[in-house]
């Protein structure tokens, strides 16, 4: 069974954090659907020391019944450190399982400073601020989602390898390691011998994470890996349900089909209604577009129907793009 620390997860795949994605909602979702734990939208650990007021909505609302982390990035180990101290004193009154640290993001804007995926050029610094998270987290495990490597010059020379141990010495618990370099942003083709070779450089749990968008590809990617787990990201956009999928797949039972167009359409319904609730219907709308078009992938006039979803305002409107998806599948069928 994976452990984060001493805590244990039920069989299944964690939830990536995803900036834009991952909110409280979309957590609630996965965690019903058998995701083994989630974690936020990443925090600026330099807005929390400065007292943003919007970085401690990004922390709120946990996922129950799955474990919840805080991610929180930062290019300075002391901010971090400050930040982390933070969060488990209460000043926030977030309930939470463990922190993780972002070493993975390649975004330019937050690239730039030092944090994210650019930590993987300095090791020392990236150990560094594990060390200063662990110390003022009292004893809440500490994980790190990570990239393989910069670039191809650093997987040659083993700088993210060497990332990954010098985060397991200052005391990180499970290392999310995703199989592409921050060059390859993400270019299709994960890398998963890559993701083998940090595994095999260190002694503590490593979740493999990269292009899962099936039980099926899920369980190839541990194989290829020898990881003890997955993450699923983008694959479970519009796609909660992939979660149960892979529980099953774990566990030994027989996959559960994708849901068809009714149950499908009411997990939307389900999900943009929650997010109107925890939101209020005007912000939640303008995020909820993208989330009802991905609920469309794979549907006929599917290009159609993220055009209606993005013109969404109020949450009744949702109820005629879903009158368009059964009309354009009945037309579809006719044509047969």
């Amino acid at each position: 069974m994976l452990k984060i620390g001493t805590l244990e997860l039920s069989p299944g795949a964690a939830l990536a954090p995803m900036a834009g994605v991952t909110d409280t909602t979309m957590r609630r979702l996965c965690a019903s659907f058998g995701a083994s734990c989630t974690v936020s939208e990443m925090v600026s650990a330099k807005a929390l020391t400065m007292g943003d007021k919007k970085s401690p909505r990004l922390m709120a609302g946990g996922s129950a019944p799955a474990p919840f982390g805080i991610q929180l990035f930062g290019a300075e180990p002391e901010v971090m450190g400050q930040a982390a101290e933070m969060i488990v004193q209460g000043k926030y009154g977030v309930s939470f399982d463990f922190l993780d640290i972002n070493m993975g993001c390649p975004a330019p804007k937050i690239t730039g400073p030092g944090a994210g995926s650019a930590l993987l050029k300095d090791p020392v610094r990236a150990g560094e601020i594990v060390r200063e998270t662990v110390r003022h987290a009292a004893g809440v495990p500490v994980t790190v989602k990570l990239r393989i490597g910069w670039d191809e010059d650093d997987l040659h020379a083993g700088s993210g390898v060497e990332v990954a141990k010098r985060c397991e010495d200052a005391g990180a618990v499970m290392l999310t390691v995703h199989g592409r370099t921050r060059r390859q942003m993400y270019e299709p083709g994960i890398r998963p011998e890559e993701i083998a070779r940090i595994k095999q450089a260190v002694s503590i749990p490593v979740v493999a994470n990269g292009d899962v968008t099936s039980a099926e590809s899920a369980l190839t990617l541990m194989q290829a890996t020898g990881c003890d787990g997955v993450a699923v990201g983008r694959g479970a956009m519009g796609n909660p349900w992939l979660f149960a999928q892979i529980a099953a797949a774990m566990r030994g039972d027989e996959i559960p089909p994708a849901p068809g167009l009714q149950e499908r359409f009411r997990i939307l319904r389900r999900h943009i209604y929650d997010m109107c609730e925890d939101k209020g219907e005007r912000v939640a709308m303008m995020e909820a577009r993208s989330h009802a078009a991905w609920y469309m992938h794979g549907l006929k006039g599917a290009a159609r129907l993220r055009r209606e979803c993005c013109a969404m305002t109020h949450f009744t409107d949702l109820e005629p793009v879903i009158e368009l998806a059964f009309e354009l599948q009945r037309e579809h069928e006719k044509r047969l």
